[in-house]
């Protein structure tokens, strides 16, 4: 067993004691050596300790250590340098916010600014076309005195380098309701094509001249039916180049019906007229009377077997010579029936005789014999009526037509055309000239 080594004591110094010396005594004693034997026995040296009061460290604390504080881990001094720039960085980040567009492709970015430069001029551009439809509806109405404003389509694009060239590809122009003599056009449509601008541009545009135009103007039977409702009139289709007339006419006091056909045609280039033919008037149930050359009074079918029922008309009609041989029936049997009632039943009831007795004309028959009407049960005033109205006044209830307007100069009328909602005229022109050329 090793004896430790007493170190002499000192002797007490006189001087005052040096902080400096208790601040040595506190640290670490140096490493010193081990002390030797000549036999090679290490020596142990206690190395007294300067003495504590021990109230003293009762009342110190112990200084607490840091989380992660180990006495084996090496210090190094610390880097300003990075943390330095640790906060430049931060502070700079916190300074300059990213832009959402700064993940976007340059080249998205390039291609969405010319698809918005694109989109804004296609704007522009449609927005000058509106402004010249708009001015050329007010010029249009203006010259044409039209009650309502056309409609004006102009095509095209873009429409801006057609102005600065002074031509336009084609421009659609819809005309509500023209007068046109005693009707009006529900409606004229027409495209123009190589249109060719006047004026300093683009401001001054002082008027066109159109190439080449097509169109169509448009009679429709509504407005032709409403427009001659003085008459009572109503049109239709008959076929493609006529049109069937049905109204209403009134005659010593009874209404009638009156139908006739109107043949549409052309009067010249600029001008839509209607002939008309085949008139009749009904009295209703009794006879229909045909106005003009070769026309007459014929019975109905209903009023001819009414008589042939009873036999004191048609002894009453078979006493007129004229009646009698415009049926065709031998002078011997006609005898022989007025003197024998069964004779007279087997004539009068054959299907033939009915049929015969509705084409008798009896025009100038009533006029030599004005008795015989009411003696078969007619009314003569209602045929004196009839026979006194002549084929024009007739026609003028009927009758329509219509022009173009005077300042639709070089437009002409090439070909009618009749549908079943109204009648349809081509127009066509060149080189027509509007405003100031």
């Amino acid at each position: 067993m090793r004896t430790p080594i007493r170190m002499p004591s000192l002797p007490p110094n006189p001087l005052p004691p040096n902080p400096y010396d208790e601040l040595a005594a506190l640290a670490d004693p140096d490493p010193t050596p081990p002390l030797t034997r000549p036999d090679g026995d290490a020596v142990t040296q206690e190395i007294p300790l300067p003495r504590q009061d021990t109230e003293k460290e009762s009342d110190e604390l112990p200084i607490p250590l840091k989380c992660g504080e180990n006495d084996d881990d090496s210090w190094s001094p610390p880097d300003h340098r990075r943390t330095g720039r640790r906060r430049r960085g931060g502070r700079s980040r916190r300074r300059k916010r990213r832009s959402p567009f700064s993940a976007v492709p340059r080249t998205l970015k390039l291609l969405l600014g010319l698809l918005f430069c694109a989109g804004f001029l296609v704007l522009a551009d449609r927005c000058a076309a509106m402004y010249a439809e708009k001015k050329a509806q007010q010029e249009l109405q203006k010259q044409l005195h039209l009650a309502a404003a056309p409609q004006v389509d102009i095509h095209g694009f873009p429409f801006l380098t057609q102005v600065l060239d002074k031509r336009l590809e084609r421009v659609d122009v819809t005309v509500p309701h023209v007068a046109a003599d005693r009707v009006s056009l529900a409606k004229v449509r027409a495209s123009a094509s190589d249109i060719r601008l006047t004026g300093d541009l683009p401001r001054d545009i002082r008027g066109a001249v159109i190439g080449d135009l097509d169109g169509e103007a448009e009679l429709s039977f509504d407005d032709m039916n409403r427009e001659l409702a003085a008459s009572e009139v109503k049109f239709s289709r008959l076929d493609d180049s006529s049109v069937s007339a049905d109204g209403k006419l009134t005659v010593a006091g009874q209404e009638l019906r009156v139908r006739a056909r109107a043949q549409v045609r052309m009067a010249g280039n600029s001008e839509l007229s209607t002939d008309i033919d085949d008139m009749s008037v009904d009295v209703p149930g009794i006879a229909t009377y045909r106005p003009g050359k070769g026309k007459g009074l014929t019975l109905h079918r209903e009023t001819a077997e009414r008589i042939s029922r009873d036999a004191a008309r048609v002894k009453a009609l078979l006493s007129v010579p004229a009646v009698v041989e415009r049926l065709g029936v031998p002078d011997e049997a006609i005898a022989v029936a007025l003197r024998d009632e069964e004779k007279l039943h087997e004539l009068t009831g054959a299907p033939r005789f009915v049929e015969r007795l509705t084409h008798v004309n009896l025009v100038d028959v009533v006029i030599a014999h004005p008795w015989l009407l009411r003696r078969i049960g007619i009314d003569p005033g209602l045929v004196a009526g009839l026979i006194h109205l002549r084929p024009p006044e007739l026609s003028d209830h009927l009758s329509f037509s219509f022009k173009l307007p005077k300042e639709a100069k070089g437009l002409q009328l090439r070909g009618v055309k009749v549908d079943k909602s109204g009648i349809r005229a081509s127009l066509s022109g060149m080189e027509l000239a509007v405003g100031r050329t």
